[in-house]
């Protein structure tokens, strides 16, 4: 049926005033959700879409961050940026406030906007936020998921249990048999993949996984600081340890400093990411290079794919990670 399915035929089958068909088009959330998941179900069956009277006001992307802040998130802007300017496509910043869900305002922004599509960054959709996107034909992919979220969405990620292998390995090699591990929140796909790859690499190179050398924090230099001191002060300290970011190495190396530990001749680190901080600090920081600009590339040609009704070879692809090694990494004293 497409385009000739009306407000009003929608509305009758519904059972509901076609007034109220328009509040869900447009993300109200005055509706009941009974209602809503009806009119929404209705909607996405007939593939209808509203017509509008400008297709300029659609020729953007809503770029979705769950914090905007950071040269992380900055390295993915510009992966985006490259892209969209190449294609006189617009770009719309968004953030959830630390949340790792967007609030329900930013769907019905999102709805009156109608953008080619929305990327989501280290961020997640709920059922109903997903199904009115999808009821209007606005596609999404997801940038580094933070958890399954099945093969049916487009997301672009990295090979995180490579990287968390590669950068034990390294390690062991030098010599190193006390590793201690900072990952992530532990809710995020990316954080359990990359010590489920430390902890591979340790077992594979004879040494048992000792529980109190894995902590966990969030992926600043705080979480990276405070969990470095807890890991520093144990009675028999870790001559290595393994970041699960760069900014948690930066925190690492503030640690070392108020403990008198000099870096790499007392304790070697290595990050993750491969910002471009990983070359301004000293000593600079070995770490696993993650493309981060060329998964926000990817990202992006593959929302226009969707948008454009192109159907892409792949709908979820982790790029592959290398070691970059640097200065902070020494065989133990």
């Amino acid at each position: 049926m497409g385009q000739r399915v009306t407000i009003s035929k929608i509305a009758e089958q519904a059972g509901v005033s076609v007034p109220t068909v328009s509040k869900v088009l447009n993300g109200r959330a005055d509706v009941a959700e009974e209602t809503r998941a009806k009119v929404e179900s209705i909607i996405q069956r007939h593939g209808y879409r509203r017509r509008t009277t400008s297709t300029a006001s659609s020729l953007m992307i809503d770029l979705v961050f769950h914090e905007i802040g950071g040269l992380w998130a900055v390295e993915l802007i510009r992966g985006v940026e490259e892209v969209v300017r190449a294609e006189g496509v617009e770009l719309v910043l968004s953030e959830c406030g630390g949340a790792r869900r967007p609030r329900q305002e930013w769907i019905e922004s999102v709805l009156l906007r109608r953008p080619l599509g929305v990327i989501m960054v280290f961020s997640d959709l709920d059922h109903d936020q997903r199904a009115q996107l999808e009821a209007r034909r606005i596609p999404f992919v997801v940038v580094d998921p933070i958890g399954d979220e099945g093969e049916d969405v487009p997301s672009i990620g990295s090979a995180n249990w490579n990287g968390g292998r590669m950068a034990t390995q390294h390690l062991r090699k030098l010599g190193h048999e006390r590793i201690g591990m900072i990952g992530g929140p532990e809710e995020t796909l990316c954080s359990r993949m990359r010590v489920n790859g430390y902890t591979d690499a340790l077992r594979s190179t004879g040494i048992p996984v000792d529980p109190d050398l894995i902590r966990n924090g969030n992926f600043e230099v705080s979480g990276g600081y405070e969990q470095a001191m807890a890991l520093l002060t144990l009675p028999d300290r870790p001559t290595a340890i393994f970041a699960g970011s760069d900014l948690q190495a930066l925190g690492v190396y503030q640690a070392a400093r108020e403990l008198g530990l000099e870096i790499p001749k007392d304790l070697s680190v290595v990050g993750y990411d491969d910002l471009p901080v990983a070359e301004w600090v000293g000593p600079t920081l070995t770490t696993v290079h993650q493309p981060l600009r060329e998964m926000a590339e990817l990202a992006t040609k593959l929302v226009l794919d969707l948008a454009r009704g192109v159907t892409p070879a792949a709908l979820r692809m982790d790029l592959a990670v290398r070691m970059r090694i640097r200065q902070s990494t020494a065989p133990p004293s």
